[in-house]
This record gives structure tokens, sequence and C-alpha cells, in this order.
């Protein structure tokens, strides 16, 4: 079984770079589910019910998202009837969504995906470990496969992370930080495994947004409206193989493409 993972969706340009560039991955890689990143697909910050038909549309299975959640206030009543969309699982008791799916394909095969936020440097939620881990055991109980969007901003917190879930969940992929790490790997247990997926977006910005103003921001730290970048797109993702009967990862391969 192959799982394409996008990372963070940003802006138009963002939503584009996947309408164009899915098809193709979809054909070559042989890819049995889609799950994407999608918390900045709407003007680069946020959600929103129409961004969110349009990503499904593309032939995305499952949306996670993280700490810009909930920044298009219209999408809360959205979110929280589309269990396709995920928030983070270790926001308190009684927040609108879900934090995790079991999602099944057209061949019967059960996948389970869950998004967890981190907690370094990021808001304060539940502790993402002892929440994930008491998910994971409930998921188990329906599947063995198992995909975790860690979305936090601490390297150290998604490595620990990542070997505290080591051999009982087939793959966490961070996200957040929009730039594209080179440590994937297997690791000992057989969970698949990178630090950030990296962004889909526009290739020259700084995180998605128009380089100039983050520069103008830092030169004189005052706040400022940002946009998203235009020129052309970024497409990041990772594709993991998993043995369909243990759940373990068998491979896992980072790609960027851009478009055109």
């Amino acid at each position: 079984m192959k799982v394409l993972f996008i990372g963070d969706i940003v802006g138009k340009i963002g939503r584009q770079t996947v309408k164009t560039l899915l098809p193709n991955l979809v054909d070559r890689y042989k890819i049995d589910m889609v799950i994407a990143n999608g918390e900045n697909a709407a003007g680069g910050f946020g959600i929103t019910e129409k961004t969110a038909a349009e990503i499904f549309d593309f032939g995305v299975h499952i949306i996670t998202t993280g700490n810009h959640i909930w920044d298009k206030k219209e999408a809360v009543p959205y979110i929280a009837k589309e269990n396709r969309i995920l928030r983070p699982i270790n926001y308190p008791p009684n927040t609108p969504g879900v934090g995790s799916i079991i999602f099944t394909l057209p061949g019967k095969e059960k996948i389970a995906v869950m998004n967890v936020s981190g907690r370094v440097f990021m808001n304060t939620l539940d502790c993402p470990f002892r929440t994930g881990k008491d998910e994971v055991e409930k998921l188990k109980e329906s599947t063995n496969i198992i995909i975790i969007d860690f979305h936090a901003e601490a390297t150290s917190e998604k490595v620990a992370f990542s070997y505290y879930m080591d051999g009982i969940v087939s793959a966490v992929i961070g996200t957040h930080t929009h730039v594209q790490t080179a440590d994937e790997k297997i690791l000992p247990g057989g969970t698949a495994y990178i630090t950030d997926v990296g962004m889909t977006g526009p290739q020259t910005s700084v995180v998605g947004i128009e380089k100039e103003q983050i520069v103008e921001r830092f030169l004189s730290q005052m706040p400022r409206k940002y946009d998203v970048a235009g020129g052309k797109g970024l497409l990041s993702a990772v594709v993991v193989e998993i043995d369909g009967k243990s759940g373990k990862a068998t491979a896992i391969q980072r790609l960027q493409l851009t478009n055109p």
C-alpha cells in the first residue's frame, strides 16, 4: 500500500499546484491514498469550505491541519461536521471537529489518520505524547495502518515523538515549518519518519509569503498584513510504502516538484 502525504498547501498557488501535479503522481507511484495538510490553503492562513472542497475534488482523501485551523472563523461549523478535515487531537474536549479518522478505501482497506500538535514554541495544548498514544491504542482496534501528522515547530519534539511512536504506527510525518528536511527514514520499529515534509505553495517566498514583506518585518519589527507570494509553484511530499498486514512502513521517498 502506498500513501502520498502532501506538505502544507499555501494559498491559491498551492491549490493549483496540487490540481496540476497530483494526477500524474498518483499514476506514477501507484498511490492508494492521498493526505494533505491544508491549514494555509485559504489565502495563506486557515481553510474554508470552498478551498477544502477544491482540495477534495483534486483527489485528496484526508486534509490535516494545525495551529491555523481556526483562522477563518466562518469555517468552524464546516470543520465541526466534515470529519475528513482533521484538527489536532490534543485540543481540549468539546473543541469542534475531530482529530482522527478511520478511512476505508475502495478495496475495503482501512487506514487511520491522526493529527497532533506539538507544544514547544506553539500554543499550549494537551500533551501530544499521552493524548496521541491513547488515541493510537483506540485506532489499532480497527487497523494496523496509522499515519500521524505531527504539526510542530521544534525538531527535538518531532524526533522524540517519532521514537515514542516507533513500532506502533506506520508513519509520523512532520509539518508546520514549510521547509522540507532531508532526514526521511524508517525507524528501527518500522515507522516511517520525516521531520518536515515541506510546503506546497510559491517557490520564491519566505515559507509562502512575499519575501519583501518578511524582510521588512525583520528590519522594522512592525506588524503588517502578509500576502501569499506569486510565481512558480512548488509541491513537497513524501510517498510512504506500508505492509498492509503488519502496518509497518517498508519505504519512504521524499519528493519536490515545481509547477510549471
